[in-house]
Formats: structure tokens, sequence, C-alpha cells
């Protein structure tokens, strides 16, 4: 029933549920029994989370942007070599987060060139990339709340508002580019109303 073996990726800010709906997808392929491959970035693989550990840690917040992009990428470069290549097109691969994070946080949030994080993606990846993206939009005031209730922080989660709406913009401004590879999902919505939307959605592009 469900033939196709597409690169689906959930974009967002922090809070907007991106994380919560690729997992939710992932059980929902399983329970069909359709083969899948779930990761996130920053980690994916043992190699990479070790990064993203590092990375995250509210301690290391002095990075500068260029360092810090290129940790992603490296990162993003286990994962691709371990848990991309050899499953694309051979099974779902979900992701959390991918090349439009580091697009819009590192690029549109920090100033980095986008030439210089767009060469090293193609240097990483060749001709793979995502089939299709959501980008789950949540108001930046509302994204700060729900980070403020987390038990657990990482330096992620402790920008100041500005740099979100940077970042918001930029997903916005990628999303728009490629309006046919992309599905907007409002956050604001109840978690079972955008689980329905994101599915039927998934399912028209599996068949």
């Amino acid at each position: 029933m469900y033939k196709k073996k597409i690169f689906i990726v959930f974009e967002g800010i922090e809070g907007s549920g991106k994380s919560s709906h690729s997992l939710s997808l992932v059980k929902k392929l399983k329970s069909l029994k359709v083969p899948c491959v779930y990761l996130r970035e920053p980690g994916g693989t043992k190699e990479a989370e070790c990064i993203r550990n590092f990375l995250l840690k509210n301690e290391n917040k002095k990075f500068d942007s260029l360092t810090d992009t290129l940790l992603y990428l490296a990162a993003r470069n286990e994962n691709f070599l371990k848990k991309i290549k050899p499953f694309y097109k051979k099974k779902i691969i979900i992701c959390d987060r991918f090349v439009d994070s580091t697009l819009a946080y590192q690029h549109y949030g920090l100033g980095v060139k986008k030439h210089f994080i767009n060469f090293v993606n193609k240097e990483i990846m060749g001709t793979i990339k995502p089939d299709y993206t959501f980008l789950m939009y949540l108001n930046v005031n509302e994204s700060i709340l729900r980070i403020s209730s987390r038990k657990i922080n990482n330096r992620y989660d402790k920008f100041k508002k500005s740099f979100y709406k940077k970042v918001q913009n930029g997903f916005l401004k990628i999303s728009n580019k490629n309006k046919s590879k992309y599905m907007i999902i409002n956050s604001s919505n109840k978690f079972k109303t955008n689980q329905t939307i994101i599915f039927h959605q998934v399912k028209k592009l599996i068949k």
C-alpha cells in the first residue's frame, strides 16, 4: 500500500512540537509495518550524539558562530554516512531538524555566510536532499513560554527573543522558496489535530 520511500524532515523553533510529532509519525508508521528510520540533529549516531552533548551544554555558550556551525555540520556528516545514505530510498527517513535548521539558526540567526553552509552541505550530501518538510510554526512569545516550563534547558533555549524571531523568519523565507515541498503546521493547534494533518499528508506522499 505504501510504496514510496521518502525523506521527511520536521523543522521549527524551540517548543514548536517538531520532536513530538516526528516521533509520533515514526510510531504510527511502525504500527502499520512501514519500514522507517528516525534520527535527530544534532545527534542520531553514537558519534553525532557525542557532538550534540558537547554543543548543547550551557557552559559552552561562548562558542564562535563559525565553530558552532562546523560542529553541527560535523554531526551531520556522521548522521549522513551512517543513518541517511544507507537507507535513502530503501526506508522512509524521518529527521528531527536538518539543513534548514542550520540555515535558520546559523545563517539567519548568527550571521554565518549562507554560501559556506551550502557548500559544506553539498560536500556532505551530494545530490541527496529531503523530499518533504513539515515546518512547525509557533509564535515566538509562545515558544519562550514553553521553553520556560521545561525542567531541563540547553544553551539554545536561552537566546534572546530577537534571535528566535530571526530564526523564525529564516524558516519562513526558506519554506516560501519551495512551497510544493513544505507544509506549515500551526503549532497552536491541538496536538491530535496536527497529528492527523501530518499523517494525512504523509499517506499521500508515500502511496
